[in-house]
């Protein structure tokens, strides 16, 4: 496969995530929580990325949009083991104890929580967050980035 179809297709894949994430935003109403942000930026990165790289020759940047497209997927794996329970998230987005907490501190808490947690699973398809799916997928779009970099 030649460079730039790789490039294309790399920089297309996380084009097409962060659209999809939008639109289950503002057409779905699934309001994303931090950790969904955080895994949208990456994304955002490998589209400029891409763009340079289609201009330029060379390995660097195919191997910076390899880069962040393994960003967004490992910020997925981590979003997913928060969502499954297998270690905590940012005190800021998950439910924590409540334990030795005063009346006017848990009610501090609840009011300065954010709308959505970050371990409450939103969607889900065969069993997979969105969050696990974009780690998959961003797997994927790493390879299509290495293997622009060798071409490069």
């Amino acid at each position: 496969m030649k460079r730039s179809l790789l490039i294309l297709l790399a920089a297309g894949g996380s084009a097409a995530l962060l659209l999809g994430a939008l639109a289950f935003q503002h057409w779905g109403g699934l309001a994303p929580c931090k950790l969904c942000i955080w895994q949208r930026w990456p994304h955002g990165a490998a589209i400029g990325i891409g763009l340079a790289a289609l201009a330029v020759r060379g390995a660097a940047l195919p191997l910076l949009g390899a880069l962040a497209a393994l960003t967004s997927g490992g910020i997925g794996v981590y979003h997913t083991g928060v969502e499954r329970g297998w270690w905590p998230g940012p005190d800021s987005c998950t439910s924590g104890s409540i334990e030795g907490l005063s009346t006017d501190d848990l009610v501090n808490q609840i009011m300065n929580a954010p709308v959505t947690r970050c371990d409450d699973v939103a969607w889900e398809l065969l069993g997979l967050s969105m969050a696990s799916w974009n780690a998959l997928i961003c797997l994927g779009l790493a390879a299509l980035w290495l293997m622009a970099a060798k071409r490069g």
